[in-house]
């Protein structure tokens, strides 16, 4: 016997699994827009010397928002270490600087441009001696 007519036939009721693949997939969508939306921060090394934050924001710029330039100096001569951080304010702005930026030349250096590690994933550091 079919549904009585103006009504659609009965679904049968979503069993567990459909409940976990529902849920699945909600969080990949959600996975999804959260990279899109996140900030990104960037490794930019083997800069000239005299490189400006102000220099280094015009380049990355040219893909994005900047959130964020932060050139690393010695704490005693307040010389340029030679490398430094982009925060950009969205991921898929960041990973096109990234591609696009890597090897490029600046003041006649090859830029090294990469996903920034946290901190605490530095493990090739050394220990400290006192």
């Amino acid at each position: 016997m079919g549904a009585p007519e103006g009504r659609a036939p009965e679904q049968p009721a979503p069993g567990p699994i459909d409940i976990l693949a529902a849920a699945g997939q909600a969080a990949m969508e959600r996975s999804q827009l959260d990279r899109e939306g996140n900030e990104m921060n960037i490794y930019v090394g083997n800069l000239a010397y005299g490189v400006t934050d102000g220099q280094l924001e015009a380049l990355f710029q040219e893909f994005g928002a900047v959130a964020s330039v932060s050139l690393i100096k010695d704490r005693y001569s307040g010389e340029s270490k030679g490398f430094g951080f982009v925060e950009m304010n969205q991921q898929s702005e960041a990973e096109e600087a990234i591609k696009n930026l890597n090897g490029r030349t600046l003041d006649g250096r090859k830029l090294t441009v990469n996903i920034a590690r946290p901190r605490n994933d530095r493990s090739h550091s050394r220990p400290k001696r006192w």
